[in-house]
């Protein structure tokens, strides 16, 4: 009698167990349902996880479609709906208010910062003190002036040297590049620059790729939908430990630059960091404190170091690819430079296809190829009512190809950027820095280091593949940014006999 009473509890608890499981999922088709008509068209998501798999499983490929359903998409990230913008017309409409200008909630972010920084967090008080604070110091250590330009080329100089160590032999640029990109940044937020072969700054570089590379994974993106994995072991530990590991680095340097700090003679970021703590202690609104240096600090080194880096290794694989446009740019460059002059942002009228060539890098490369926002009130756009705290999408990877506004929008061709008569021409739909309050902060130091960078390693280098040299998947890999695959280069010197 006993054992008939359990398999009919056994069999009563499957059964309800298997309803509610078909109630859940029929609840969540309906409510899915529920968006279409208030909502763009989009591609059909899945119950409870929605889009993630197909933007997973094939990122590019899933952006680029996008644009199949218009100017505006609706996707799933989860259960939630976000909007794709696709169009230039309706980005350069959209991202210059206020109203798209907050940040969507990424729990892995907030577990690593606890909300503090500049790139990541919402549009609010904090927000506006911070980055305003920041864009008015940047500008007064160079960045954009001629201090800034001077610290390109002399670094460009330790590059070139750099990259010439093994001069004919097989090396993988990324270490070099990532090192000098940084040292602009680091001279101007710690105040000094690090010698390519300090160990120290290597593991922050490492550290640093790996957390780019984590937070945009599958790993990051489950860790975004269920939050409470934090407490269990995983990758995203690694996040935080990496993250912790910056973290205290920066605060030893803001340690030492207290010990140090001269109020009168601000040396760098941190300097002038400390010096607006102690000028705003009084203050009730104040938003400057040690932790949100810290973080704030780890921002400016992040965008500062890996965005340009990045641009500057897709550049290689493009240029590489594409021997014709690499000898015209060194053409070009000597015949107004020569071998011994240095560039420097004024000949940039001079260098009308090189200039193109840099253009036309960031076009391909298109390091952001979704740039997150989030609406922080209810709004419209394009005939739709869309709510408060929708996600929305910049999807730049549709942008860059629109076959109604490039020439060759398919095909790496510095064309795209010249007119009729052979002079650069940018044309008004290429923002790659974003519009409007969330545009990148220092896109007047990337333009000076992409341009000063570029141009100087084509003045000295030429660079090819090593033989049989694997093909080069062009999608990349989709993190927080899009980076190419590990790849090999071989440099050699160039002279005045070539």
């Amino acid at each position: 009698m006993l054992a008939a009473l359990l398999k009919l509890d056994l069999a009563t608890v499957g059964l309800t167990l298997f309803l509610g499981l078909i109630f859940l999922v029929l609840f969540e088709i309906f409510r899915i349902n529920s968006y279409k008509g208030r909502f763009p068209p989009g591609p059909t998501p899945l119950p409870f996880v929605g889009n993630l798999p197909h933007l997973l499983k094939n990122p590019m490929g899933f952006k680029r479609s996008l644009s199949e359903y218009g100017g505006l998409a609706t996707v799933f990230i989860g259960r939630q709906p976000a909007i794709s913008i696709n169009t230039i017309q309706l980005a350069k409409e959209a991202l210059v208010q206020d109203v798209f200008s907050g940040r969507p909630p990424l729990p892995i972010f907030d577990w690593i910062s606890h909300g503090l920084g500049i790139i990541m967090v919402t549009f609010n008080h904090s927000w506006r003190q911070q980055r305003r604070f920041a864009l008015h110091t940047l500008r007064n250590f160079g960045l954009g002036k001629k201090t800034v330009e001077d610290r390109v080329l002399e670094e460009s100089q330790y590059l070139i040297a750099e990259m010439l160590k093994d001069e004919g032999k097989s090396m993988n640029p990324q270490h070099a590049l990532q090192n000098a990109v940084s040292n602009i940044i680091c001279s101007i937020v710690f105040g000094d620059r690090f010698e390519y072969d300090n160990k120290r700054f290597e593991y922050l570089l490492k550290i640093l790729n790996e957390n780019i590379m984590l937070t945009g994974s599958a790993a990051g993106q489950i860790f975004n939908l269920v939050p409470f994995i934090k407490h269990f072991p995983g990758p995203h530990q690694k996040v935080k430990q990496n993250a912790d590991d910056l973290f205290n680095f920066i605060r030893d340097e803001a340690k030492e630059h207290k010990q140090t700090l001269d109020p009168d003679s601000p040396r760098d970021f941190i300097d002038a960091y400390l010096l607006e703590i102690e000028k705003q202690k009084s203050s009730k609104e104040s938003t400057f404190h040690e932790e949100h240096l810290v973080v704030s600090t780890s921002d400016l080194f992040l965008a500062g170091t890996d965005t340009t880096e990045t641009t500057i290794r897709w550049g290689l694989i493009y240029l590489i690819q594409n021997p014709d446009v690499q000898e015209r740019c060194h053409e070009e460059i000597v015949q107004v430079l020569g071998y011994d002059r240095l560039p420097s942002m004024d000949d940039r009228d001079k260098l009308p296809y090189t200039l193109a060539t840099v253009h036309e890098i960031q076009r391909c490369g298109n390091i952001a190829p979704k740039l997150l926002h989030e609406t922080i009130r209810r709004t419209k756009l394009h005939g739709y009512d869309i709510p408060q705290g929708t996600t929305i999408i910049a999807n730049f990877t549709a942008m860059f190809s629109d076959k109604e506004l490039w020439k060759h929008p398919d095909a790496f061709n510095p064309e795209n950027f010249l007119d009729e008569n052979g002079q650069f021409s940018k044309p008004e739909y290429f923002f790659p820095f974003s519009l409007g309050p969330r545009a990148c902060l220092g896109e007047a130091l990337a333009r000076t280091e992409l341009f000063l960078f570029i141009t100087s390693l084509l003045q000295r280098i030429r660079f090819s593949w090593p033989p049989n040299a694997k093909p080069i998947d062009m999608d990349g890999i989709v993190g927080i940014v899009r980076s190419p695959e590990p790849f090999n280069i071989i440099c050699h010197s160039r002279d005045t006999k070539d």
